[in-house]
């Protein structure tokens, strides 16, 4: 049997199959903000449906990035390797503030206060 060389895939293709569906990241941005319910997930996402927001949910925890919790309600967590997002997410925020040299998205006192909000809650 010949020695077959397996097939390299690049790391970031792998990681942004697990990211790149729609809503994922804004739902892991959203629970290092502490949210943590079904419901709290659509706040500010009209075009979020319930269906599309199971079917990511569930996508997710077969991934490993979330856990769902069942107490008195059903809860989702980041297991650790949905938190190790964080520094992601972090340098994603400072990107898009850093290269808004125009004032397009956020005025400069904006700009310092996203800074320190994402710092404190990602790093």
């Amino acid at each position: 049997m010949e020695n077959k060389e397996k097939a390299l895939i690049c790391p970031i293709e792998i990681a942004m199959d697990h990211i790149n569906r729609k809503w994922v990241i804004q739902i892991i941005r959203d629970m290092f903000f502490g949210k943590k319910r079904f419901n709290e997930f659509k706040e500010g996402k009209p075009n979020l449906s319930n269906k599309v927001l199971s079917n990511c949910l569930k996508e997710m925890e077969e991934n490993g990035l979330i856990t769902r919790e069942t107490n008195e309600s059903i809860e989702y967590k980041l297991t650790d390797k949905g938190l190790a997002l964080n520094k992601v997410l972090y340098e994603l925020a400072m990107f898009t503030i850093n290269t808004d040299i125009n004032n397009r998205y956020y005025d400069e006192e904006d700009k310092k206060e996203l800074k320190e909000v994402f710092k404190k809650t990602l790093l």
